[in-house]
């Protein structure tokens, strides 16, 4: 199974993150410009949390609060789940599903390389799953 290291390396490079005191309207529509469900919280270059759609659903939303004038600090959550570029998927998909979350920051000497969605790890779990199948077949009939 691949490591995080190398799912990365297949992804394209760089994050898109926010920093604490934007608005959250701003972040979300960063969010919606990129097609992503999730962004990490950047100040100084640390990680300071993580901005989900389910922070935004139960923190704006359901609490009848602004986007506008709320900052992403308000609702971020902060005690962000991470990982090394050294753990495996199947350990990321294990992790993931312990701690019912979609997406998982990776830290690296301190510094956010990365970050992977569960659908990441189940697009490479399949691809694995695939090639898997293909050898027994051709082992099989060969």
């Amino acid at each position: 199974m691949k490591t995080v290291r190398q799912l990365l390396q297949g992804k394209q490079s760089g994050v898109y993150t926010v920093e604490p005191d934007v608005p959250v309207i701003a972040a979300l529509r960063l969010m919606a410009e990129h097609g992503i469900g999730a962004l990490p919280v950047v100040a100084g270059g640390r990680l300071e949390g993580i901005l989900s759609e389910r922070d935004y659903a139960r923190k704006i939303v359901l609490q009848g609060r602004s986007s506008h004038d709320t900052r992403v600090s308000e609702i971020m959550t902060a005690r962000v789940v991470c990982v090394g570029p050294q753990r495996t998927v199947e350990e990321c998909m294990a992790l993931m599903t312990e701690k019912r979350i979609r997406h998982l920051p990776v830290i690296e000497d301190g510094k956010l390389t990365g970050l992977l969605s569960i659908g990441d790890l189940v697009k490479e779990t399949i691809s694995e799953q695939q090639f898997v199948i293909a050898q027994l077949e051709s082992y099989i009939h060969g």
